[in-house]
This record gives C-alpha cells, sequence and structure tokens, in this order.
C-alpha cells in the first residue's frame, strides 16, 4: 500500500520523533587510567569497571545495587553436603566478542572456564607466565591452596573441588578476577606470540564490546549485541578520564558527560540544587587507610606505629575531607555494616606528649623522615589525597617525625608500593563480595604480602590462623567472633592508620536512567542510558 501525501509527511515527522528519541552515546567522566584490560593482573577499581564490567562476565555475579548473588554465566549450581565441590551448569548461546582482531567459531563453553581458571592455579598452564606481576587477587586471597581441581563432566558442566570448605567461595566466584576468558582468543595469541594483545586488546561476554583506548584521555566501547541480558540501549559507552574531581564536575555542568564519578562530599549540596543534575548515594562497603611498612627502619616497632596513631587527628581529617555526616572515622579495616566489627577497638586518645615518648623509647631521633606516597586524583575512599597527606604531615610533625609526601599517579604508585619502596602508602579499598574475608585476606593476610597487595608487608600468624578458620566455617555467628578475635590482633599489632568509611556519591544529569549505585563501588552500565 502506497503513503498519501499527508500520510508521508506525517510518516516522516514520526521517524523524526523516533530518531529523536532514540539511545544516545554515554559519557562517563571517571578518576583515572585502568592499569590495562587483563583484569586478572589488577585489583583497582577503575580497572575494574573498564573490564570486568564492561568486557567480562562471571559464573555468578551481585544483583545490581547488591550483594545478592545472582546467575550469570553459569545457570544454577549445586553444592556438595560437606562444601568442598560446587557443580556449575553453564547457560547456553553466550557468544564472545567479534572485534576486528578476533572472529570466534563457538560459542562460550566449559574449556573457556577451566582456561581461566587453570592459567591462574597450574604453573604448566601456557599462559600462566605470561604477566608480569602474577595473579595478585588470586594469589592473595589464598586460591591457589585453595583449588585442588577444576574439571568438566561435559560442555556445559564444571566441577570445582576445594581442599577445605570455604564460606565466601561463591561471592568470591562474583569477583572481576574470576572472569571468564575465550580459550580460543587465548590460543590465537599465543600461537601468533601475541599475548601481550590480551591486555590491550581483550575479548569477553560482556555487555560491551572493547574499541579503543587512549591512555589518560578515554576507553571507548560499543553495545554487545549478542549479549546474554540484551543489548545496553547506551548507543555507545566512553570513559572520559580526569584525576580532578572539579574538573569532572564542570564536564558534567556541560553534559560533556552525562555521569561524573566520586563527587567531592562537600560538592553534593550545590549538585542537587541544580535542576538540570541529581545524585545517587549510598553507605558503601569502602575504607580510606595509610598502610606503615612494617619492614622498614623504625615502622619495624609498633611503639612507633602506635604513636603515629596518637599523633592523627583523625576526626579533623575525616571533617576536612568529607564534610559532617559523609564518612565513619575509621577504626577497624573494614565498615561496622559487616559481621565480625570489633567494637571493643578505640583508636587511641590523641596524645602527643605519649606519642614523643613512645618514639624516644623506640630510640627514633627527632626528625626522622618517613616517605609517603598518594595519588595525583581524588577517587572515593580520599576526595583531597594530597590535603590529606598535608594534614598527616603536620599531626606528625608534632611529633617530631618529618613526611616526605610523593605525589605520583595512581597505578605508577601502587605499582611501587607493591614493591615495598614507601614506609607510608595512602590508599583505600572497596569491598567486592560484602564479605570481611574481603578486606582482611587481600590486603592484610601473609600470603598478600608475597603478592605485594599488602602495602603494610605485615604478617601475624595469629592474625592470620584466625581469618583462615572464620573462612571454613559457615555459621555466621562463628565467623563473627573469630573475626572479633582476629581484629583485636590487627588493634593490637596497629599496621595501618585506619582513617574512614566514607559514603559514596555518584552525580549524573536528569536524564540519565538506567543506573545502579553499588555498595561494593564497581559501576557497571550495562542498563544505563541517556534520554
Amino acid at each position: 500500500m502506497k503513503l498519501l501525501p499527508l500520510q508521508a509527511a506525517l510518516a516522516a515527522v514520526l521517524l523524526s520523533a523516533a530518531a529523536g528519541l532514540a539511545a544516545k552515546p554515554l559519557v562517563v567522566c571517571t578518576e583515572a587510567s585502568p592499569e590495562g584490560f587483563d583484569i586478572v593482573q589488577y585489583t583497582t577499581a577503575v580497572t575494574a569497571d573498564a573490564s570486568a564490567e564492561t568486557v567480562f562476565n562471571r559464573l555468578v555475579d551481585f544483583k545490581p545495587g547488591t550483594t545478592e548473588i545472582q546467575p550469570a554465566l553459569a545457570e544454577r549450581w549445586e553444592i556438595s553436603d560437606d562444601g568442598l565441590t560446587y557443580t556449575f551448569h553453564l547457560r547456553q548461546g553466550v557468544k564472545f566478542h567479534t572485534t576486528d582482531y578476533f572472529t570466534p567459531t563457538r560459542e562460550m563453553n566449559a574449556d573457556d572456564v577451566l582456561w581461566s581458571f587453570r592459567r591462574q592455579l597450574d604453573p604448566n598452564h601456557p599462559w600462566h607466565n605470561k604477566t608480569s606481576i602474577g595473579f595478585p587477587y588470586f594469589e592473595s586471597m589464598g586460591f591457589k591452596d585453595l583449588l585442588k581441581s577444576v574439571e568438566k563432566t561435559d560442555d556445559y558442566t564444571v566441577v570445582f573441588t576445594l581442599t577445605r570448605p570455604e564460606a565466601p567461595f561463591l561471592p568470591d566466584l562474583a569477583m572481576a578476577f574470576t572472569s571468564i576468558y575465550s580459550a580460543e582468543y587465548g590460543d590465537q595469541l599465543l600461537k601468533a606470540n601475541k599475548t601481550a594483545d590480551l591486555n590491550s586488546k581483550p575479548i569477553g561476554t560482556g555487555p560491551f564490546i572493547f574499541q579503543r583506548y587512549v591512555k589518560d584521555a578515554q576507553v571507548r566501547y560499543k553495545p554487545n549485541p549478542d549479549y546474554f541480558r540484551g543489548k545496553p540501549p547506551a548507543d555507545a559507552l566512553i570513559f572520559a578520564i580526569a584525576s580532578d574531581n572539579n574538573v569532572r564536575l564542570q564536564k558534567l555542568k556541560a553534559n560533556e558527560c552525562q555521569v561524573a564519578l566520586y563527587p567531592k562530599p562537600d560538592d553534593i549540596p550545590s549538585i542537587k540544587a541544580d535542576p538540570k543534575l541529581k545524585v545517587a548515594e549510598m553507605e558503601a562497603l569502602t575504607t580510606g587507610y595509610i598502610s606503615l611498612n612494617t619492614e622498614h627502619k623504625y615502622l619495624s616497632d609498633v611503639r612507633v606505629r602506635k604513636a603515629i596513631n596518637m599523633a592523627f587527628d583523625r576526626q579533623t581529617h575525616v571533617d576536612q575531607l568529607f564534610g559532617k555526616g559523609n564518612a565513619l572515622v575509621g577504626i577497624n579495616p573494614y565498615p561496622p555494616t559487616l559481621m565480625g566489627y570489633n567494637t571493643a577497638n578505640q583508636n587511641p586518645p590523641r596524645d602527643l606528649d605519649k606519642a614523643r615518648a613512645l618514639l624516644k623509647e623506640a630510640g627514633v631521633p627527632e626528625g626522622a623522615v618517613l616517605t609517603l606516597f598518594t595519588r595525583n586524583g581524588g577517587g572515593p575512599t580520599n576526595p583531597n589525597p594530597q590535603l590529606s597527606a598535608q594534614m598527616l604531615q603536620a599531626d606528625l610533625a608534632k611529633i617530631g617525625l618529618k613526611v616526605d609526601i610523593r605525589v605520583m599517579e595512581w597505578a605508577e604508585m601502587l605499582r611501587r608500593a607493591k614493591k615495598g619502596e614507601p614506609d607510608m602508602v595512602s590508599t583505600g579499598w572497596a569491598g567486592d563480595n560484602g564479605d570481611p574475608d574481603n578486606f582482611l585476606t587481600p590486603l592484610l593476610s601473609c600470603d598478600a604480602v608475597k603478592s605485594g597487595e599488602n602495602y603494610a608487608r605485615w604478617c601475624n600468624q595469629k592474625f592470620q590462623a584466625l581469618i583462615d578458620d572464620a573462612r571454613k566455617v559457615t555459621d555466621t555467628d562463628e565467623r563473627a567472633a573469630l573475626y572479633v578475635k582476629a581484629l583485636a590482633v590487627y588493634d593490637e599489632d596497629q599496621p595501618w592508620i585506619s582513617m574512614a568509611h566514607p559514603k559514596m556519591f555518584t552525580a549524573m544529569r536528569n536524564n540519565v536512567e538506567g543506573y545502579h549505585i553499588n555498595p561494593l563501588t564497581n559501576n557497571n552500565f550495562a542498563t544505563t542510558q541517556v534520554k
């Protein structure tokens, strides 16, 4: 049937209106460049956002905005009565990305799961030695000792056998380091002697397909039309990198980006007052801290660490950096919403005279210098790292210690911190799975000293035994009691300055829909769009 002139004109108007309502690019102003895209090599949130949350999927993941486990690449699973065997039944029909550098010939299956885990587990795997820094999360979480085997019974069934019961195992499998890679793509790169491309040209099953990356400028993705949860509504996803949170906010106001991550807490009232903007906020599972290198001169003495904690004015620090009501003063390594938080632990009263006496007793000379590494841009656990460092510097000057502040780019700071270079490192952590173990094992365990993630280089066998026992039991009360004891050991040795547990904020334009702020602080834009 042909359209009459009036009908044709009306159709043209409707098509034009539909085009105006079509999906638009989503530009996200983020805080830093990703360290790479081979996520198993890294632990930072910004790298996870750029890889695990965009390019990859895992067997299970968290329901948006929660810490509740849901099926992902595995449709269902069974756990044996003894807690040692986990059988996962994989989703069929899941496709890996097709790009100009890789075209898959098959769908995702059990071989990809085996490749992804055995690469980290098996020293004889052809890809095991293809990273310069190993597998920090896999190692610091003790997965080498935990996984007895990862086998398949058919193309869509994978069986994990553990050496011991592990209470947080399912939440652990929702973490970035368990992302599922294409074994076929791995074989292609190995044969072509291009293994470095895994870190710069990623292939996954996730909601977005990687296109290009310009360091310190942007990362660009296109939506995955074959995504098993449905094509993302955004026409394109662009991470615009700006380390200065003031710059991120100005770009948001100018509509150069539609989402701005980690605004400064003291900017929140003005953002809320802007009719074109809105704010998502949540009590996040985060901690800001300064690690004290317990292997270094002076800091190896617990009296020196206690003196530093006595001199630090935590309340003023938190109020200045976050504004009143936007953060809790840190006491334990994780926030009080998690099980086993030790309410008996308290920060030492600020006592400069006692702190000086402890330093004298420990033989620390007046004017001793400690290096402090901090980052050049603000993030969720520290919106103004340089001001924070200067405040600590001023506090420690009052007890005769000098602080040499070294400001550097995020990835460079972490690289050098893992080598144990600085006396102190100002950093933070966001929980990945809603379990206390995710703070204690990656950051304070003896395995994490070996991997370099434990910047305090603190290995306390009593603490280690308690967190090991807590992972083995499933009874919540029993686990909580073990964590209370472990945190008492932490409090006695004071390997950190526990600074703050801040709220999390995300600023965005009013026409942004479908964004879920996450207590784990990772950002997934698979359902986000600009209307």
